[in-house]
């Protein structure tokens, strides 16, 4: 599993400004990479071919960016994505977006997804085939350990990052991803164009420079800065603008320091139950491997207090992407200066006493959900989608009409 969870300083970066850009040089410009303004023209004439299929009028000039945002929230953020992206594309929805991004869990599924070239035009098929991965059997210790070692000897710098993607991540996505985000330079021609987002902590705990750091197949850097390397020498430390060699200078974390040290910790408990599981039934002649093995890791690896299995009192299916439909209403109403007391108490009346039944069975840290649980999850947020296909339509002509109206209001000699 890449991992994307990543903390990089400014600071690592001495940057120079340059009019070129090669590969091992920072680029620091306010412009889009030329690979990425190609991959976006012919992405904007599948987007352009969509909206007329939608009956939304418009001319070549005035598609909109529409760019769908991903949440972090471990596997809940993967599998809510999932059925959301799902949804969109029975509603005919999934080609009018330009970019994916997501942060956290949501890479989680656009890394599963971006396995499969051109994956929008079987999104169905690519679909059950992560559903099938993540309800069943998980990586096993061998493989967990044996994958460890070769990081170890084969990689320039070891670091956390590495100790966190296999113990931490992989049980959640049942697998070790081993390819690279440049490899999906030239497999998604009809796919939108991925951007994995991470959070510099430094600056986010500091309120200073840019938090946001983003990673696409062709460039990494940071958004607001403009300030850019070729993808595949992140991790690299510059100077003066150029590679000055391989050195990681980045690191796995989460937004809270305690809960990634508990996490590692249970891990870590886990690992050392399981050997002792396996030395017993080696001892005893018995199978080490296999589903059996998996099984007493997951038991161990489950925090007390938390069922593996859905909870059948927890919130109905109806009321849960009420709630869903009222926070867009309210996010919506914020954003126009509208009095959003309304929708809160909606929220808080549909949730009622089941808010912390509906938080407990789908929390950021808890065992892998169950395959009911993945499906509810997917059925709730895919219900947002429908459920608001119309205002989201709605969005798209506004946004359309704005474009053409400032379009006729630029004068040509402005070009």
């Amino acid at each position: 599993m890449r991992m994307l969870d990543t903390t990089m300083t400014p600071e690592a970066l001495v940057l120079k400004q340059g009019q070129g850009w090669a590969r091992g040089e920072v680029r620091i410009k306010p412009l889009l990479n030329g690979s990425e303004q190609e991959f976006i023209a012919s992405r904007r004439n599948i987007v352009f071919q969509t909206l007329k299929k939608l009956q939304i009028q418009c001319s070549q000039d005035e598609v909109p960016n529409i760019a769908l945002l991903g949440s972090g929230g471990g596997q809940r953020a993967m599998v809510g994505l999932l059925g959301s992206l799902v949804e969109l594309d029975k509603a005919g929805l999934l080609d009018c977006i330009l970019y994916l991004s997501g942060v956290s869990g949501s890479t989680w599924c656009m890394a599963s997804l971006y396995q499969e070239p051109d994956w929008s035009t079987k999104l169905d098929t690519v679909k059950n085939k992560i559903i099938e991965r993540l309800s069943g059997p998980g990586v096993s210790l061998t493989d967990k350990l044996e994958k460890l070692k070769k990081y170890y000897y084969g990689k320039t710098f070891f670091s956390l990052t590495d100790v966190w993607a296999v113990l931490f991540v992989t049980p959640y996505v049942k697998e070790i991803d081993e390819q690279t985000i440049t490899e999906q330079r030239k497999h998604h021609k009809k796919d939108p164009f991925p951007i994995y987002t991470v959070i510099d902590k430094q600056c986010k705990q500091s309120k200073t420079g840019d938090p946001w750091f983003e990673i696409n197949p062709y460039e990494a850097g940071y958004s607001l800065t403009g300030a850019f390397v070729d993808t595949c020498h992140f991790g690299s430390q510059f100077h003066e603008g150029s590679k000055k060699n391989d050195e990681a200078l980045c690191g796995s974390a989460l937004a809270d320091e305690k809960d990634i040290m508990k996490s590692i910790w249970e891990r870590i408990k886990g690992i050392f139950q399981e050997r002792e599981t396996v030395f017993e039934a080696m001892r005893e002649g018995r199978p080490a491997g296999g589903h059996e093995e998996m099984n007493v890791v997951e038991e161990n690896f489950e925090p007390a207090g938390i069922a593996s299995h859905h909870d059948p009192t927890s919130l109905p299916v109806d009321k849960s992407y009420q709630v869903l439909m009222d926070l867009v209403d309210m996010n919506i109403c914020a954003l126009n200066g509208k009095d959003t007391s309304g929708l809160d108490q909606s929220i808080r009346a549909n949730l009622n006493d089941k808010l912390n039944q509906w938080r407990d069975d789908y929390r950021t840290f808890q065992a892998s959900y169950s395959a009911e649980m993945i499906t509810n999850l997917m059925e709730v947020a895919g219900k947002n989608i429908t459920n608001n296909k119309n205002k989201l339509l709605e969005e798209i002509r506004m946004v359309v009409g704005k474009k053409g109206t400032r379009r006729f209001m630029i004068n040509p000699n402005d070009k």
